[in-house]
């Protein structure tokens, strides 16, 4: 018996992450057709095997499997319902999978009305940022049909060591929102906090180390508190591009009657920094609220 072809993979949506996960399907031997509005974003791909489409809609022509990673569901929705979208070269049966961050409940209506179009779609978003994009080794939370999981399944194993089947559609992405939630709490928290400690007279890079090997410690101080005490505040996403968890969440709990207080909080912090103009920096910049409040700044001590 012949080996079994292996699937024409269409990739949209070539940015900080999405290139990377490109890459390694590429390098994973996949033929590879990919789409962005950023001809230099194509560029970084085509140059190393990947095929260039025009549209969305010749993607979707030329594919067996669509992989998107996008920023919000406003982007999805249009490179997928759009004049020169997805929908209007799709085949019948076509998978689409979801890689980015989306509403849950835009992916659930989303998928239904895919459906009666004959396309398969499932959300499957990433955590990680771009260090473990590049290196093959992103936790991938799968919503949808486990049929669907298993069959493209040794494609996400090229971009991911960790694929968690979480249910029905949209539950990846309410699986994402959630993470994400947790970690810009724990943002906020550093970010009231540190500034304190230094105002009653801690040395920021001793508290620090006390911190990140301490029960104190988490994900957002181990990434963060280093490249805040060097003033950079330019990593991962912008709180801009991030806010959509917070809000997502928020409307969640309104709309459901569920208390989260704490989160709440953590929201009026976040609000408060865009408000402030730090919307293009990454959610490390959230304590500049509280330096500016205190007169004090949690950095290094210049030599």
């Amino acid at each position: 018996m012949a080996p079994e072809m292996k699937k024409k993979i269409g990739f949209i949506g070539l940015g900080q992450m999405g290139k990377w996960m490109a890459l390694n399907l590429l390098q994973g031997n996949y033929e590879l057709i990919v789409f962005d509005i950023s001809e230099n974003a194509m560029a970084f791909l085509t140059s190393r095997g990947a095929k260039k489409a025009k549209s969305a809609a010749e993607l979707a022509n030329l594919s067996d499997w669509i992989f998107l990673s996008l920023p919000d569901s406003n982007v999805t929705e249009e490179i997928i319902f759009g004049s020169k979208g997805i929908i209007r070269g799709s085949k019948n049966n076509q998978i689409v999978v979801d890689l980015g961050t989306s509403d849950h409940m835009w992916t659930k209506k989303t998928s239904a009305k895919l459906k009666e179009s004959g396309i398969c779609f499932s959300d499957a978003p990433v955590t990680g940022m771009e260090d473990r994009a590049e290196e093959a080794s992103l936790t991938i939370m799968f919503g949808g049909d486990e049929k669907i999981l298993e069959e493209v399944r040794p494609a996400l194993e090229k971009i991911g060591n960790k694929i968690v089947y979480m249910g029905e559609t949209g539950s990846g992405q309410l699986s994402k929102m959630i993470n994400n939630v947790l970690f810009n709490v724990h943002l906020a928290a550093l970010a009231e906090v540190m500034p304190m400690a230094v105002k009653l007279g801690l040395e920021p890079e001793k508290l620090a180390q006390v911190i990140n090997t301490g029960s104190g410690q988490s994900f957002a101080s181990r990434v963060f508190l280093p490249k805040i005490l060097d003033n950079r505040f330019d990593h991962g996403y912008s709180m801009d591009d991030a806010y959509k968890d917070m809000v997502n969440i928020c409307r969640i709990s309104s709309n459901e009657k569920i208390p989260i207080p704490v989160v709440h909080a953590a929201f009026s912090t976040y609000q408060t920094a865009l408000k402030s103009g730090y919307g293009k920096e990454d959610k490390g910049a959230m304590i500049k609220i509280f330096e500016k409040l205190l007169k004090v700044e949690f950095r290094k001590k210049e030599l």
